[in-house]
């Protein structure tokens, strides 16, 4: 008789909290329904507004290229007189077949990679700019999933027929995700960024004598900061048509099925 008690009282225990963590759950959904329509209706305008004024600044309007440009510090060594080591007169009328050769595994060379100067930091204004930017990528790809999960919670249980507001539901589900994606994308183009410009460095302090390698660091701070302006512009854009889309479909989206609404979770 204790035995059978002792069993009756378990599933009473396991039944109890089996109810609170469905409870729990469903707290979960409706403060999140609740986020999602609160930020569609208020802050998908708010966020837009202050990204066109963000876009507006001296920061990011009318700069010039070469307001992101930044000294290396690598300086350019002195050339190496191969025909004159020791510091000895070279007689230039003298035939070139006449003159000492020199023993060229005896030349240090260059010293590449020593740095002198110290270390080379990396580009001050461009960092500035990211460090504007990030925050702006992280809330789109956390604006995202919350929609994403807000249409997914209003998804009603598959039927035969009258699925005309579930086909907008997926609709715009699918573009809610390619939202999401985009902008976690976002964030590799700038880790891409440091490492390229690292490689260009690199052989600017190696071969600091061409040019070129430093004109191709500028070149990379150029279209750092380009793409960093067309970044915002596009979190702007697509914050514009996440908010479009959901306003125009609201009744859709929160009622796919307006003669059952009873199926919906």
């Amino acid at each position: 008789m204790g035995d059978c008690d002792d069993t009756v009282k378990k599933s009473q225990r396991t039944l109890t909290l089996g109810q609170e963590t469905t409870q729990k759950v469903q707290e979960y959904k409706d403060t999140l329904i609740k986020k999602a329509e609160e930020l569609i209706i208020k802050g998908f305008p708010e966020k837009i507004v202050k990204l066109n004024d963000l876009l507006a600044t001296p920061e990011f309007a009318e700069r010039n290229f070469t307001d992101v440009y930044q000294d290396l510090n690598i300086p350019v060594p002195d050339p190496i007189d191969l025909n004159n080591t020791e510091g000895e007169k070279v007689d230039s009328e003298e035939p070139a077949a006449k003159r000492a050769r020199v023993d060229l595994s005896s030349v240090s060379g260059t010293k590449v990679m020593a740095l002198p100067n110290g270390r080379v930091q990396c580009n001050t204004p461009i960092c500035d700019l990211i460090k504007v930017v990030k925050p702006v990528i992280r809330a789109l790809v956390e604006d995202s999933n919350l929609l994403k999960m807000w249409i997914s919670f209003m998804i009603p249980k598959i039927e035969d027929g009258n699925n005309f507001g579930v086909s907008i539901q997926e609709d715009t589900l699918a573009e809610i995700q390619s939202v999401e994606t985009e902008a976690a994308a976002f964030f590799d183009q700038i880790s891409r960024y440091f490492v390229s410009r690292a490689k260009v460095v690199s052989k600017v302090a190696k071969y600091p004598h061409i040019d070129d390698y430093r004109r191709a660091v500028q070149e990379l701070d150029e279209k750092e900061f380009l793409s960093l302006w067309l970044v915002l512009s596009e979190v702007r854009n697509r914050y514009c048509s996440l908010h479009d889309i959901v306003i125009k479909n609201m009744e859709k989206l929160k009622k796919p099925r307006s003669s059952n609404a009873e199926s919906l979770y």
